[in-house]
């Protein structure tokens, strides 16, 4: 996927819609990109310096990520212009709000974000009757509870091991992003080994060659604390782990965070996207140049997606685990076969496959560029 900014390709965006309510203090933007696999599914994100521009690109993102992991959804994105750590009680007034405001668009199925969770999305599904993530009290499947992209990721460096010399056994893995996503990539990579050598999180960025302790780390997100506050480790700006010496850097926070203006300080063997968008095409075309192997996002980190199509269909946690294995194993295997025989970008060739797989659905059913 080309993550620069257009509209009007051949793919959509089906509908834009801007979201007013001045009585609470709402602002926010619907991009519902691509339908002709089914309804579409993406994240609500919440953040004071989202953008429309943003929004799109990260609709087509999972327009891409849905067809590649061959769901039955196309892909959407919605962003909340509004503080996230704002009380609870004001929060759900703003979200109850959106979920009134989109409940007539029926072709897009909310899901957690940054800035979102599941207690966020039982708020939109009391309103309008869909979204995905929900608590388990209500019989959902808790994305972000469970680690369902953290999973997948662990699952796509597992693949790794097939085409590199890279053991997840004593590799050293850097995480941008310790939070819903980040946090548990590094958690199910220190279970099979991987040593967590540095993480960041909006506050800053911490570094050991020597390993952090991740359950440490993990304790303190719990408490909401930041990284920073995890002691004996050398501390930094939360930019400066991308220079970081490692095996396995993660960039798991927001989009562009690797461009042409840092990317010759990227020391990682191996990028696992698992952010959506965090590299620049300009960057990612000069990453492959150097020999650096970029694992792209919509490949990567489907893990989330994956869960919440199987939670929307009705199925189970341990299927949704079993579905998200089985596919991106499958997807990342077959992006690494291309670029081995090819001598591709790995985006390249995911964007060919996701391409291919819409245009597919484009022709078995009546897509418009219209939702009517």
């Amino acid at each position: 996927m080309d993550n620069s900014f257009r509209f009007g390709d051949e793919f959509g965006p089906a509908k834009m819609v801007t979201l007013y309510n001045q009585a609470v203090g709402l602002k926010a933007v619907v991009a519902i990109d691509n339908v002709a696999a089914g309804p579409a599914i993406g994240g609500t994100r919440m953040a004071v310096d989202v953008s429309v521009e943003e929004c799109f690109r990260l609709a087509r993102a999972m327009t891409f990520k849905n067809a590649a992991a061959g769901l039955p959804h196309g892909g959407a994105k919605s962003v909340i212009f509004a503080d996230p750590s704002m009380s609870v009680d004001k929060k759900e007034v703003l979200i109850r709000a959106f979920a009134r405001a989109i409940k007539d668009l029926s072709e897009y199925i909310p899901g957690p974000d940054m800035g979102t969770n599941e207690l966020t999305m039982a708020w939109i599904h009391d309103e309008t009757g869909r979204a995905v993530g929900l608590p388990s009290a209500i019989g959902g499947i808790p994305l972000d509870e469970i680690g369902a992209t953290g999973f997948g990721l662990s699952v796509a460096a597992g693949v790794l091991e097939e085409f590199s010399a890279l053991k997840l056994d004593g590799a050293r893995i850097a995480v941008q992003g310790f939070g819903a996503v980040g946090r548990h990539a590094a958690r199910f990579l220190s279970e099979k080994g991987s040593i967590l050598v540095a993480a960041a999180d909006s506050r800053g960025a911490i570094h050991d060659p020597c390993g952090l302790d991740v359950e440490k780390l993990l304790r303190l997100k719990v408490e909401g604390a930041s990284v920073v506050q995890y002691g004996g480790a050398k501390t930094g700006p939360a930019e400066s782990i991308i220079a970081t010496d490692c095996d396995i850097l993660i960039p798991a926070a927001r989009p562009d965070v690797i461009s042409l203006s840092n990317v010759e300080t990227v020391k990682a063997q191996i990028i696992l996207q698992g952010a959506n968008i965090p590299v620049t095409i300009d960057a990612e075309r000069r990453l492959h140049e150097k020999g650096t192997l970029s694992i792209p996002d919509f490949i990567a980190n489907s893990g989330g997606v994956i869960a919440a199509s199987v939670e929307f269909h009705g199925g189970s946690e341990d299927q949704a685990m079993t579905t998200i294995a089985h596919k991106i194993a499958e997807n990342v295997r077959g992006v690494l076969e291309g670029w081995r025989t090819q001598n591709l970008p790995p985006r390249h060739v995911a964007n060919d496959l996701a391409r291919a797989r819409v245009q597919a659905a484009m022709r078995i059913r009546r897509f418009h560029s219209c939702l009517t």
